[in-house]
């Protein structure tokens, strides 16, 4: 099965929205993308980078026998990291498309510098236009420099709350191993035996040692 291209334009415009277009790439879609041309369907869920199936004949070595066959992509499927959308994205891709992303130095970069007439797939004209609304909402807003006092502070809050969270998932882990107790019960003896052998050096008696330790095991 195969779409052109004036059915893509209709499902792109209805999935990205046309007030959210950035200005002038509606036009440049409508040029890239002419009522004639032919995709294959499969290629609607992946950047395939003009890969698509080719069809050609299989030729017999005896008799020269001519049989149609056909040649697919090797597609993979594949989680990319997009810096703008801080998260990664599953996608289907072809060696070529992963090549390429990888030359352009990432998924945001590819589509950015991938010129629309070449982006042959809906998947990846439109993450391609969202990416690019996204770019231009960022380079709109203001960008605010700390000091570096200001930045120490940070660096030190952060600091601080990741040992807040190690002592609490400490203390979660020995209340729900029952440690907590034991360590109470440890921490108290050995207080007693601190206690007992300040008295013996006070008192001069050296076989207090060996008594309070006789006493804790008799009361354990």
């Amino acid at each position: 099965m195969a779409f052109r291209g004036k059915e893509m334009m209709k499902k792109l415009m209805k999935m990205v929205g046309e007030n959210n277009l950035a200005p002038g790439v509606k036009e440049q879609l409508k040029k890239s993308l002419p009522d004639t041309k032919v995709v294959m369907n499969r290629a609607k869920r992946g950047l395939y980078a003009g890969r698509h199936i080719q069809f050609g004949n299989r030729i017999s070595e005896d008799g020269g026998n001519k049989t149609r066959r056909c040649w697919k992509p090797n597609i993979q499927e594949k989680r990319l990291f997009s810096y703008i959308l801080d998260r990664h994205i599953r996608v289907k891709v072809t060696t070529h498309a992963l090549r390429c992303i990888d030359k352009a130095g990432g998924i945001d970069e590819y589509l950015l510098k991938t010129p629309y007439h070449k982006m042959d797939t809906e998947m990846g004209l439109f993450w391609k236009a969202k990416i690019e609304k996204l770019y231009e909402e960022l380079g709109k807003m203001e960008v605010v420099f700390f000091s570096p006092e200001d930045e120490a502070k940070f660096e030190q809050g952060f600091k601080d709350l990741k040992l807040a969270e190690r002592t609490d998932r400490r203390d979660a882990r020995r209340k729900m191993y029952g440690w907590s107790s034991k360590l109470e019960q440890l921490e108290g003896a050995t207080d007693d035996t601190q206690a007992f052998d300040d008295n013996a050096v006070r008192n001069g008696n050296g076989d207090s040692h060996v008594d309070v330790h006789e006493q804790l095991v008799a009361n354990s």
